[in-house]
């Protein structure tokens, strides 16, 4: 073991004990931000080289948050807007998310995985292949529940949720008066892709970017955020004590 290597280590122990007994976020929102920009840094021609590497870290992280007793984490991998990128790029992108969740679905794993996004906007390959990996995980207790949000933008998911609340009342025979007598935000929270879930307490994003980026607009409304310089395949296990730290020091008031 080098020296740096046993002062990480000295370090991260120290952390660990210090977020002892204190508050722990139930459902933690993760953007994975950076990959592109790590890959330039390290002098990559192919930006997807840092798109495997970031894959490669999503299930350290997934095993930090059962350490640390997380039950809920939302993982945003491709946002709408990110269809928009070149073919070239996109499509060995979306085989690395493919992978990823494929991977995720093995047995032995914990994790339970529900798809939240768009996925009719996906190619129909990716699409099927995201939601047998869904259906391979449906019985599993254990891990934390892992939403993999691809093909996903906040705007997109409350016009969703409008929409098949509109769909419902209708299908019951309502009117639209009707609905607009009784509608409340439960109404809409009930039709979300993460409908049945705790709200997330933190959002984390990696890269320095300091904005939500479409991500959970909903859900959002009273999560802290956490904001880290390092781009995502740099992430590390005391990175994310880091933000558990940080979270467990603030005091949650709700706009009370």
């Amino acid at each position: 073991m080098t020296l740096r290597d046993l002062i990480y280590s000295v370090y991260e122990r120290r952390l660990t004990a210090k977020l002892a007994g204190k508050p722990v976020p139930r459902h933690v929102g993760v953007m994975c931000d950076g990959n592109r920009r790590w890959a330039r840094e390290m002098g990559f021609v192919d930006p997807n080289d840092g798109h495997r590497v970031g894959a490669a870290k999503i299930k350290h992280v997934l095993g930090w948050c059962d350490q640390a007793g997380i039950g809920h984490v939302t993982l945003y991998l491709l946002a709408t807007d990110n269809l928009r990128r070149p073919a070239s790029e996109l499509d060995p992108l979306l085989q690395i998310i493919e992978d990823l969740v494929v991977e995720l679905a093995e047995e032995g794993n914990p994790w339970r995985l529900r798809m939240v996004g768009a996925l009719d906007l996906l190619p129909a390959q990716t699409a099927a292949a995201l939601k047998a990996a869904e259906e391979r995980t449906r019985d599993r207790s254990g891990g934390a529940e892992v939403n993999i949000a691809v093909g996903y933008g906040g705007r997109r998911e409350i016009t969703d949720a409008v929409r098949s609340l509109l769909l419902e009342h209708a299908a019951a025979g309502r009117t639209l008066e009707e609905l607009a007598e009784v509608l409340d935000v439960e109404h809409i929270a009930e039709h979300l892709y993460t409908r049945g879930q705790p709200d997330p307490d933190l959002v984390i994003r990696t890269s320095g970017e300091q904005r939500l980026s479409g991500f959970m607009l909903w859900q959002s409304a009273h999560s802290e955020f956490y904001f880290c310089e390092l781009n995502w395949p740099d992430f590390r296990h005391i990175d994310f004590l880091r933000a558990l730290r940080s979270y467990a020091n603030r005091q949650r008031r709700y706009g009370a």
